[in-house]
C-alpha cells in the first residue's frame, strides 16, 4: 500500500465520502432518468465531472501518461462506467432505487469469490456464513410478486448484477495494475473515457437526436449537477484513493451502508414500494455483508 503522511485524516474523510454519498446517488440517478434518457444522462455526468477533475489535476499534477497506463485506464473505465454505471442508470428506469442499492450490496461477496479463485486467498468460516445469508437475503427479496411479474424488472436485476461483477472484479484490479501516481488523473480519464463509450451508446440508440431539452425539470438539472460534484468527482475520487490504500474488502464494505441510506431517501422521498419482506431481506443481506467482511482470508498454497 502506498503510504502518505496525510492519511491519519484522508482515509478516514474518504470512507464517509464513499459510504455515505454513494448512498445518495441512488435516488439521485433515479430522478435523472425519469426524464433524461440513461445513457445520456451518464456520459454527460461523467464527460463533465471528468474534464473538470483533469482540469484541477493539472495545476498539482503531471498529466503524462505511458501508453500501457492509458491501456489500463481505458480497460478501467470501460468496466466502471461503460458496463458498471452505465447499465445501473439504465436498470433505475425499472427497479427502485433501494432496491437497486441492496442488489449491489452482494458485491462482498463476489470480491470474496474472486480473492479466492484469482488470488488463492480462501474464505474463512464467517465469510461462507456471509454468503449463505446472501443467498438467502437474495431469495427473500426476489420471492415478492410485486417485483418478479415485471420482465422489465427482471432485466433490471440482471443488468444491476452485472454491473456489480465488473465493480467487484475492477476492485481487485485496479490496486496492483499500472496506473498514473495521481489517483486525481487516473480517476478523470477513466470518466473521460466511460463518458465517450456511454455517448457513443447514446448516440447509437438514438436517444440524444429525440431529446427534448425543454423537457427537463428542476429535479432532474441539479440531480445531473449533483452526481457530476458529488457522485463524481468527489466520491470515484475518494474510491480511487482508498483501493490504493486500504484492502478492497474494506472498500466494498460500503456496500452495507449503501442500501440503508438507499432504501430510507427512497421510501421517504420518491414514494418507493417497501414491504416488510424487503425489510427482512435487507437485514439478512446486510448481515451477510457484516459477516464477509469479517472474515480474513487466508492464501492458499
Amino acid at each position: 500500500m502506498i503510504e502518505s503522511k496525510h492519511d491519519g485524516w484522508l482515509i478516514p474523510l474518504s470512507f464517509v465520502i464513499v459510504y455515505v454519498v454513494w448512498g445518495t446517488t441512488y435516488l439521485a440517478n433515479s430522478w435523472g432518468v425519469d426524464i433524461i434518457p440513461p445513457f445520456m444522462f451518464a456520459s454527460v455526468r461523467f464527460l463533465v465531472a471528468g474534464s473538470v477533475l483533469l482540469i484541477l489535476s493539472s495545476f498539482f499534477h503531471s498529466i503524462k501518461i505511458t501508453k500501457a497506463q492509458f491501456k489500463n485506464l481505458f480497460f478501467a473505465g470501460f468496466l466502471l462506467f461503460g458496463i458498471g454505471n452505465g447499465v445501473v442508470t439504465w436498470a433505475l428506469q425499472y427497479v427502485d432505487s433501494g432496491i437497486t442499492a441492496l442488489i449491489i450490496a452482494l458485491e462482498p461477496l463476489i470480491v470474496a469469490m474472486l480473492l479466492w479463485s484469482w488470488k488463492k486467498q480462501k474464505p474463512q468460516i464467517s465469510t461462507w456464513v456471509g454468503i449463505t445469508l446472501g443467498i438467502i437475503g437474495a431469495m427473500v427479496l426476489f420471492g415478492q410478486p410485486e417485483f418478479v411479474s415485471s420482465w422489465n424488472w427482471i432485466l433490471g436485476v440482471i443488468a444491476i448484477f452485472t454491473a456489480m461483477c465488473t465493480w467487484a472484479y475492477i476492485s481487485i484490479w485496479i490496486p496492483t495494475a499500472d496506473l498514473p501516481e495521481s489517483v486525481f488523473v487516473s480517476a478523470a480519464f477513466q470518466m473521460i473515457i466511460g463518458g465517450v463509450i456511454l455517448l457513443c451508446s447514446s448516440f447509437g440508440m438514438q436517444e440524444i437526436q429525440n431529446f427534448e431539452w425543454s423537457t427537463i425539470t428542476d429535479r432532474a438539472f441539479w440531480s445531473w449537477i449533483y452526481l457530476m460534484v458529488f457522485g463524481s468527482i468527489l466520491a470515484f475520487s475518494a474510491f480511487n484513493f482508498l483501493l490504493l490504500k486500504v484492502s478492497p474488502t474494506k472498500v466494498a464494505a460500503s456496500a452495507y451502508v449503501h442500501p440503508v441510506i438507499a432504501l430510507f431517501l427512497g421510501y421517504m422521498l420518491n414514494g418507493e414500494f417497501l414491504s416488510e419482506q424487503s425489510l427482512l431481506a435487507a437485514g439478512i443481506l446486510l448481515t451477510g455483508v457484516v459477516f464477509i467482511n469479517r472474515g480474513k482470508a487466508t492464501k492458499v498454497e
